[in-house]
C-alpha cells in the first residue's frame, strides 16, 4: 500500500473514533500493542529456550483486556497511547506468568491454554516456571522504564506489586487451592484477590500514568472491583455452559477439580444473573467521568456479555 493510502486509512480511522466508533478504536489500540509486544523480549541465544518460553505464552492471544484497560484509562486522561504501552505491556506480563504458573501439574495441571498446548507442556515443567519467572520480573524492569516522572513510576510500581503479591493475586490463588470452606464470601474472597486485583491494577496505573487525583483513582477503583467480579463470574458460567473448542482451554476443569466456583454455589442461571449486577455497578461507578467514560463503559459490557 502507497503512503498516501496509508495516511487516507490512518485519517479514516481517527475520524471513526471521533464519531466514537467503538471497533475500531479499540481495534487500533489493540494492533498497536500488539506489534510492541513483539519487541520486548529480544533473543539471547546463550539462555534458550527461556525467552522462547516466554514468547509463547506472552505472545499467544487472548483477549488483552487487562492491557486494554491501562491504555482506555490513559486515554481518558489524556496521555498518549506510545507513553501506556511499556506500561499494558508490564501488566500483560504478569498476567502470562500467572497463566504458565496456574497450568502447572502442581497448580492446576492444565494441557490447553488459548487453543493450544500449555507451556510446560511444550517446554516442560521447569522451564515453563522459569518462564513464568522471568515474565514477572521483566515486567517490573518495563513498569521502571515507563517515560513519564519518577514520582509516577514509583506510585505504579506500588500499586502492580501489591496487586500481584501475596495481599492480591497471588493470595487469591491460594485461597483458590484450599477447597474446605465452600461459602459465598470465601468466594468473593478468591475472586477479588486472583482475578480482580490484577483488574483493578490494570486501571489505576492507567490513572495514575493519567495524572488522576486520588479521588478519580479510588472512583476508577470501584469500578475495576465490579467488572473484576463480574468477568470472572462470566469465566466460571463459560467454564460449565461451553465447550472447549469455544473456550480454547478445557471446559468444566473447575467443576471436575472440585473448585469453589460461582455456579457451584448458586448454578449457572443465577451466576448469569450475579453478572449482570456487578456490571451495572461497574457502569454505575463511571457516571462521574460522563462522556470521557464512554468507550471504558462499552469494554466492560464486552468483558460480561461474551460467549468465550
Amino acid at each position: 500500500m502507497s503512503t498516501m493510502g496509508l495516511r487516507a486509512d490512518e485519517t479514516k480511522q481517527e475520524a471513526a473514533v471521533l464519531n466514537g466508533d467503538f471497533d475500531v478504536y479499540q481495534s487500533a489500540h489493540l494492533t498497536a500493542f500488539e506489534e510492541y509486544l513483539k519487541n520486548v523480549l529480544l533473543p539471547m541465544p546463550a539462555v534458550d529456550p527461556l525467552i522462547p518460553s516466554m514468547s509463547y505464552s506472552l505472545l499467544s492471544g487472548g483477549k488483552r483486556l487487562r492491557p486494554m484497560l491501562c491504555i482506555f484509562v490513559a486515554d481518558m486522561f489524556g496521555t498518549e497511547r506510545e507513553i501506556a504501552l511499556p506500561v499494558a505491556a508490564a501488566i500483560e506480563m504478569i498476567h502470562a506468568y500467572s497463566l504458565i504458573h496456574d497450568d502447572l501439574p502442581c497448580m492446576d495441571n492444565d494441557d490447553l491454554r488459548r487453543g493450544r498446548p500449555t507451556n510446560h507442556k511444550v517446554y516442560g515443567e521447569a522451564m515453563a516456571l522459569l518462564a513464568g519467572d522471568g515474565l514477572l520480573t521483566h515486567a517490573f524492569w518495563m513498569l521502571a522504564s515507563t517515560r513519564t516522572s519518577p514520582e509516577r513510576i514509583v506510585e505504579m510500581l506500588r500499586s502492580l506489586s501489591f496487586a500481584a503479591g501475596p495481599y492480591g493475586m497471588v493470595g487469591g490463588q491460594v485461597s483458590d487451592m484450599d477447597h474446605r470452606e465452600r461459602t459465598a464470601t470465601r468466594l468473593t474472597f478468591i475472586h477479588a484477590h486472583k482475578t480482580g486485583k490484577l483488574i483493578r491494577a490494570a486501571i489505576d496505573l492507567g490513572a495514575i500514568l493519567g495524572g488522576a487525583d486520588a479521588s478519580k483513582r479510588e472512583q476508577l477503583g470501584l469500578f475495576g472491583e465490579h467488572i473484576g467480579q463480574a468477568f470472572q463470574m462470566m469465566d466460571d458460567w463459560l467454564d460449565v455452559t461451553s465447550t472447549t473448542e469455544e473456550l480454547g482451554k478445557t471446559a468444566g476443569h473447575d467443576s471436575d477439580g472440585n473448585k469453589l466456583t460461582y455456579p457451584s454455589l448458586f448454578g449457572a442461571d443465577k451466576t448469569r444473573e450475579l453478572a449482570e449486577t456487578e456490571y451495572q455497578a461497574a457502569v454505575a461507578a463511571l457516571a462521574p467521568f460522563g462522556d470521557k467514560a464512554n468507550r471504558l463503559g462499552e469494554l466492560a459490557k464486552r468483558m460480561v456479555r461474551r460467549s468465550k
